[in-house]
């Protein structure tokens, strides 16, 4: 997808300085961290997870369940919070989904 059709714009460097090279990987090239390595797995506190790229707002924790993945996982986002992209690479077809700001 177009970075233009996101409202927080930055250059490729400026990502690579705000974000971790693990951040970066997989906010902005499509990758996937490993499962049961995100520290906020286990998060239990009240509060909103937030966009590790733009700050905004995604899920609040009382929209949390346990799936199994090894990944935080949500029944609802936050209105208007996430976007999605189609790939039908590799003969399949399967939906990203990410910040809708950046």
């Amino acid at each position: 997808m177009a970075s233009s059709q996101f409202p927080v714009q930055r250059t490729d460097a400026e990502w690579r300085r705000l974000l971790t090279p693990q951040q970066y990987a997989v906010l902005r090239a499509h990758g996937t961290e490993p499962p049961g390595s995100c520290a906020l797995l286990d998060e239990k506190r009240a509060g909103t997870f937030a966009c590790a790229g733009c700050g905004h707002r995604l899920f609040r924790t009382e929209r949390e369940f346990e799936s199994g993945t090894g990944w935080p996982s949500f029944f609802a986002p936050l209105d208007g919070a996430l976007g999605e992209t189609v790939d039908r690479a590799y003969g399949m077809v399967r939906t990203e989904v990410h910040c809708g700001q950046c």
